[in-house]
């Protein structure tokens, strides 16, 4: 493994590398975390339904904030609901980066199940930032766009509206990355940023995983791109296979 956010344990493993793969999205690693884990989107699929690649995610949506109805608010960006997921999942196959916004949403990237390498916008564009008053976040969107980071990434947005927005004229100006997961939180410029986001995304053939209204969050964010991770793992193992 690669990434920078590896994670390891001091502990001794309990059971085999297919249960290490099958909970990587959940942290899970002992016998017991892994049944939590299993009861747990159990309950979910009894919620959510368990058909094609997109439940999966509006699964994880439910699964990540504790809340049945928020399946119906997450939005998928292509030809197909699959499209974005699919999109996704061969990024984490190609080993493309994952690129957050912030340091929370870099945390909750898995460290198991994939050799990307996973890294965080914010702390790049300083500069930028002072000289014209923007957002930290969007200045950091916009620095490591010049340095093309995020062509055929997995952009990640978790918690910073100005992030998407930056990230939509980005789009706009060519960037093109593998798969956009947006979900920023929030009352000001969080729902006309992904708008914004899924409309840009949308126009120029970009797949996007977003939601509707003013929840969301880097939890979330996390959990949907672990998700794209986990789907990975399955399609080495073998169970399943994309179209």
């Amino acid at each position: 493994m690669t990434t920078d956010d590896s994670q390891t344990d001091g502990g001794s493993e309990v059971g085999d590398a297919s249960d290490f793969e099958k909970y990587a999205d959940l942290g899970a690693t002992t016998e017991n975390a892994m049944d939590i884990a299993e009861t747990s989107m159990d309950r979910v699929r009894e919620l959510v339904p368990d058909e094609t690649l997109a439940d999966r995610i509006r699964q994880k949506s439910v699964h990540a904030t504790g809340d049945p109805e928020f399946q119906h608010l997450v939005r998928f960006t292509g030809e197909t609901a699959d499209e974005p997921v699919v999109a996704g999942t061969r990024a984490v196959l190609d080993e493309q980066p994952i690129v957050t916004d912030i340091t929370m949403v870099k945390a909750g990237i898995t460290g198991r199940g994939h050799d990307c390498r996973v890294r965080k916008a914010i702390g790049n564009g300083a500069d930028l930032a002072k000289r014209t008053g923007m957002t930290r976040t969007a200045a950091s969107v916009l620095e490591l766009d010049r340095e093309g980071v995020y062509d055929d990434a997995i952009a990640v947005i978790g918690n910073a509206p100005t992030a998407a927005l930056a990230l939509a004229d980005c789009i706009e100006d060519g960037t093109r990355p593998a798969v956009v997961v947006a979900t920023p939180v929030g009352f000001v410029k969080a729902a006309e940023g992904r708008t914004r986001l899924r409309e840009a995304a949308g126009a120029y053939d970009v797949p996007a995983i977003t939601n509707v209204g003013r929840r969301g969050g880097s939890g979330l964010a996390a959990g949907l791109t672990n998700e794209l991770v986990h789907v990975a793992s399955d399609v080495r193992s073998g169970e399943v296979e994309l179209p």
